[in-house]
């Protein structure tokens, strides 16, 4: 089993920034790709970002050269850096983990409870 817990979520302003932790414990040696992915209200959850134990990473389109995914070499925390932020990347951000080695959402093994980003003025 792996668990994980999201943090960093909050309330900013359009163009301000945020970096959002998921710490994992469990059996994370098991883990061979994570991701962040988020879902706005009324909307289907999708891929933000993600990184597979070889250092792949893969980004939305919407997010690119704004937001920066990393993680440390034992997959205890993974990181979200989210710089120039719109109003459109409101949402509820989660972090998944994956056994094997990609990000489609219906193969993510675990998944986090969630945390709130906003972005208003």
């Amino acid at each position: 089993q792996v668990q994980l817990v999201e943090s960093g979520g909050g309330l900013v302003q359009p163009g301000g920034s945020l970096r959002l932790s998921c710490a994992a414990s469990g059996s994370i040696f098991r883990i061979n790709a994570m991701g962040w992915y988020r879902q706005a209200p009324g909307k289907q959850r999708e891929l933000v970002a993600g990184v597979t134990s070889g250092g792949t990473t893969n980004y939305a389109d919407s997010v690119k050269g704004r937001f920066t995914i990393s993680r440390d070499n034992a997959w205890n925390t993974v990181y979200l850096q989210m710089n120039s932020l719109k109003p459109e990347d409101t949402a509820v951000y989660y972090c998944a983990a994956n056994l094997g080695p990609n990000f489609s959402i219906a193969t993510m093994d675990y998944w986090g409870q969630g945390t709130q980003v906003t972005v208003s003025s």
